[in-house]
């Protein structure tokens, strides 16, 4: 079937409409980040970089990397530029932008999110990298989208438990690539990382604008499914698991702890914590 032209825009030149990149310009292996300022950050590490590109604030760097391609792309912030940058991902590497028909041989992407997060536990330092093994949405955007085998279960028990308010997004939960936790997150903390769709009040931050749920935090962290807890929350994971889950391809998500929110700890300086970080998961991908 023939994808239309409104469902599926591209450039004048053949490029996917929002990345501004092609087929070609893609590696298998991508490392996402929110700020685009990071890209180069990760790129500096590379053995080569050959494509460069921007649009907006999707800048994409792809080269090699110990003879692999590999690729950095920022996403920027929020659930709704993953759905834009993951469905656009996933055309260019299972959808013939010529004839715009899905192609009968699946090209698999292996994903990481490198970024921050605030943690949701007291006994999480600040600087910890956190691996989600789970994505919880609070951000509702998969329920757009036809989706089986999401974590049902642990949805309605933490429902329950926070007396989730009707007129919030339903919630959701969809694991990480256990091959890519495996290889890269092993040895660090992990547990459920909660995406929500904002920085301050879906995030429990009162500034000027009060807060309808005061105490949806301390609900959310002393949430108990199993030996599984919620351990910290950010703003891309839950939709990236998701698209990562119903398009077949390996997702995962590691943060740098930049703020505890039980113990009210704030980073001073988190960038050299990053540059850590990044340098775990490049020494690690291959």
């Amino acid at each position: 079937m023939k994808i239309p032209a409104s469902e599926l825009p591209t450039t004048n030149d053949g490029k996917i409409y929002h990345l501004g990149i092609g087929p070609e310009d893609l590696a298998d292996y991508v490392i996402l980040v929110g700020d685009p300022g990071r890209v180069p950050d990760i790129s500096k590490y590379f053995d080569t970089i050959d494509f460069k590109h921007q649009n907006r604030e999707l800048i994409t760097h792809t080269g090699t990397l110990r003879g692999q391609r590999i690729t950095a792309l920022s996403t920027g912030m929020g659930t709704d530029n993953i759905d834009i940058v993951m469905t656009e991902l996933d055309a260019l590497a299972n959808i013939d932008l010529k004839t715009m028909e899905v192609k009968q041989e699946h090209r698999t992407l292996n994903l990481v999110r490198v970024g921050t997060c605030g943690a949701l536990q007291p006994n999480i330092a600040i600087h910890s990298f956190v691996a989600a093994q789970y994505g919880f949405g609070f951000d509702g955007l998969m329920h757009f989208y036809q989706h089986e085998g999401f974590d049902e279960e642990i949805v309605e028990a933490f429902v329950k438990h926070t007396g989730w308010n009707e007129r919030l997004p339903y919630p959701y939960c969809v694991p990480c690539s256990q091959t890519l936790f495996d290889r890269i997150a092993f040895d660090m903390v992990h547990g459920v990382t909660a995406s929500a769709p904002g920085f301050f009040g879906p995030q429990g931050r009162n500034v000027r604008a009060q807060i309808q749920y005061p105490d949806l935090n301390s609900r959310i962290d002393s949430f108990r499914f199993g030996d599984r807890k919620i351990t910290n929350l950010e703003m891309e994971t839950s939709a990236l698991y998701g698209f990562g889950h119903i398009m077949h391809h390996n997702t995962l998500t590691i943060c740098v702890a930049i703020a505890n929110r039980i113990t009210h700890d704030f980073s001073k300086d988190y960038h050299p914590h990053m540059d850590r970080l990044i340098r775990t998961v490049l020494d690690r991908i291959f």
